[in-house]
């Protein structure tokens, strides 16, 4: 097949849940199948970026797109402008007219089989006359997310905020979806939700991979006592606010019990309510960012999960389960993952709850190694990437079948 995949950016540095899920799956479906890749560039886009582009792409085009600097005057202008948009901000700051245009040229020059959004954020420069089938890939449901902010947000204009932000995600998101020939999510809970809420027609639900060459079992030897990670990009808001409760709630719980234990928050661009976190008195240790996330997972006795907001699922435990770590998660921080509790990770939501399974397994180092090597030997026989890959590839295969060029794939938004 020939696929044109349409996002909002390149994926190098490979530094976030959502760049890591689609560098992997495209890299396994150039294997196999010819891909185009066209993307925004807010002018951020770097030379090797775009050279490394080669691993996942056989050609790569990108827009130009100006986007105004967070917390900057045009930001805050753009923010109050959005007010007047049935639309939410996240979506509408990414709409380009000249990336449409693209789009429709790559396609009317012929030999496209289908073409994937992938994610929400560039559905609205996606036109509905494009004459080949357009599969959505939906990494979450990126209404839930913001219902989660507005449920958990302590302050009340920004509880509001977001809020409305939710109910105008949630109107888009429908209608998106449902104008879509295809809706690929990352889990079966995703795909229900869709077909649900949205009225979505048979969602198919690919599951989320993991790199089982990269991620492998180190040395227990290497295994602090007491230590415990969480792995994240600390830019995003739903890490941030699982990391300020674990260490608030959970965190001093967890010292009373057993004064030696520690966490070690792994991740880019920590915020300053994560950088004000860093305390080894304690306990706290935030790194920033790392060039490999595996020592830091490989020293831990324990990965932790807390997360209160969140949607789609989480790469990070998979990649903590392929190393054998065992973790703990609330059940959002697990959602979607067809894990068993107890089994393969731990689940706990209230503090205590939460502090008790940490206590439980750091003390029981057998247990802990028993987790651990069920996790790993689980999502090394179901959840590789060549196969999940294989997977996206026949979903779009179903939907690619000759069509006459005047045809629309896209049916009316809703």
């Amino acid at each position: 097949m020939h696929i044109v995949w349409i996002k909002t950016e390149l994926l190098h540095p490979v530094h976030n849940g959502g760049r890591i899920r689609t560098y992997n799956m495209l890299r396994a479906l150039a294997r196999q199948h010819r891909i185009t890749y066209l993307a925004l560039d807010d002018g951020t886009v770097t030379d090797e970026a775009r050279a490394l582009a080669s691993e996942y792409c056989a050609r790569l085009e990108t827009v130009p797109l100006a986007q105004p600097a967070r917390r900057s005057a045009a930001f805050f202008a753009a923010l109050a402008a959005n007010l007047f948009s049935p639309h939410p901000y996240a979506v509408v700051r990414w709409r380009s007219a000249a990336l449409e245009a693209r789009l429709r040229q790559i396609v009317a020059a012929g030999d496209v089989d289908v073409v994937v959004c992938d994610f929400l954020a560039p559905t609205l420069n996606v036109p509905r006359d494009l004459g080949v089938p357009v599969v959505l890939f939906q990494h979450n449901v990126e209404a839930m997310i913001w219902q989660r902010h507005a449920e958990v947000a302590g302050n009340p204009l920004a509880r509001r905020y977001m809020a409305t932000q939710w109910r105008r995600m949630r109107a888009l998101e429908a209608s998106e979806c449902r104008r879509y020939t295809k809706v690929i999510a990352v889990s079966d809970a995703d795909a229900e939700v869709f077909e649900r809420e949205y009225g979505v027609v048979d969602p198919v639900a690919v599951p989320t991979g993991v790199d089982t060459e990269y991620f492998r079992p180190a040395d227990p030897a290497l295994r602090r006592p007491g230590a415990m990670c969480f792995i994240g990009s600390m830019d995003w808001l739903p890490n941030e606010d699982g990391v300020g409760w674990f260490c608030d709630a959970v965190l001093p719980r967890i010292r009373e019990a057993m004064p030696g234990a520690s966490l070690a928050v792994v991740g880019r661009n920590p915020s300053a309510r994560v950088r004000a976190l860093h305390d080894p008195a304690r306990g706290v240790t935030v790194t920033g960012s790392v060039p490999d996330v595996r020592p830091h997972i490989a020293s831990a006795s324990l990965c932790v999960v807390p997360l209160r907001i969140g949607g789609g699922t989480r790469l990070k435990i998979f990649e903590g389960m392929a190393m054998a770590l065992p973790t703990v998660s609330t059940a959002v921080g697990a959602e979607g993952l067809p894990v068993t509790d107890g089994v393969h990770l731990a689940l706990a939501d209230e503090a205590d709850a939460f502090a008790d399974a940490c206590i439980a397994l750091l003390r029981d180092p057998a247990r802990a190694r028993a987790m651990g090597a069920a996790a790993d030997a689980y999502v090394r026989e179901h959840f590789g990437w060549d196969g999940v890959a294989r997977r996206f590839a026949d979903a779009c295969a179903a939907v690619a079948a000759p069509a006459s060029p005047a045809s629309s794939h896209l049916v009316a938004r809703a």
